[in-house]
């Protein structure tokens, strides 16, 4: 049960907007029994490299930053790549090792799965890993136990709620969009949930994946200006329009992954030069953490 302790203000602090990415490949999507299986990624074309180095060379550019959440399994394969990554000046968190949705998971196999990504990505880079995204946000109500996984493995700051329903799962009952304190038997998890937007009932995500890609960008410059909080979400494939198309998906699957693929990476370059993005460790010294909910597990 998530019980709320404490609500200390409306303000957290000065406007927040983050820049995150999933590294992962084209083919890790969500759903799909026979894209869920860990042994025949393997036959599967790799490009993993090309869809990332376009948009990491124009950060370093611009001095840009951003926090990268990787897969164990990318990590273990492409240990270079995190290397550069973290050569650059980028941290670098968990986004599990096998991509498996922490709903169809139990907490020992989850706990697994975290130790593995975290050793993984520690030996490449020599850092603690301290932050973790689930893959597909799919922490629900009933898979809160994961959170005193993160907390047991010395993770400390999580970007895993999406804060509304959506089919892989999302906590609607916590209608808060910005950072907020996780209180987990005394120990505390900084979240940086993902952000909506929000008019009377409506509460539309916008800032990542799927959402991105669909919306126009002067619809996306809408909601963006009349936020504080922003925490954006991007895969390498949402830049990918050469990627190939996985025969056998579903017709939404379908919709979802390959729509907007085209115009995605202008778009991001646009909104990169317009507004100022930062990554979670300098955003977490912009928020006021003495004036945040504080959310008890």
């Amino acid at each position: 049960m998530l019980e709320n302790l404490e609500m200390q203000g409306k303000n957290f602090g000065k406007s927040v907007f983050i820049l995150s990415f999933d590294i992962e490949e084209w083919f890790h999507l969500l759903d799909i029994d026979f894209l869920e299986e860990a042994e025949k990624w393997c036959s599967y074309e790799k490009r993993l490299y090309s869809n990332c180095n376009e948009a990491l060379k124009f950060l370093i550019d611009n001095r840009i930053c951003a926090s990268y959440f990787v897969l164990g399994w990318v990590a273990e394969r492409y240990p270079d790549l995190v290397r550069e990554i973290v050569n650059c000046g980028y941290e670098v968190g968990s986004h599990s090792y096998k991509h498996i949705l922490i709903y169809n998971s139990s907490k020992e196999l989850f706990r697994e799965d975290l130790r593995k990504s975290i050793d993984i990505i520690q030996n490449i880079t020599n850092k603690k890993v301290r932050s973790f995204r689930a893959p597909g946000f799919s922490i629900k109500e009933d898979t809160l136990w994961a959170f005193n996984v993160l907390a047991e493995e010395g993770i400390d700051i999580d970007s895993s709620i999406f804060p509304a329903f959506r089919s892989h799962g999302g906590i609607k009952a916590i209608n808060i969009d910005r950072p907020f304190l996780i209180n987990v038997e005394g120990k505390f998890i900084r979240e940086f949930p993902i952000n909506m937007f929000k008019k009377n009932f409506l509460r539309l995500p916008f800032s990542g994946g799927g959402y991105f890609r669909l919306l126009p960008y002067p619809l996306l410059k809408f909601f963006i200006n009349r936020s504080n909080y922003i925490m954006t979400y991007f895969h390498p494939r949402d830049f990918d329009s050469n990627q190939p198309i996985i025969k056998g998906l579903p017709f939404i699957r379908k919709s979802k992954s390959y729509y907007g693929l085209k115009n995605a990476f202008p778009k991001f370059l646009t909104m990169l030069k317009e507004y100022e993005f930062v990554d979670i460790s300098t955003a977490e010294k912009f928020i006021d953490w003495g004036k945040v909910p504080i959310f008890r597990i």
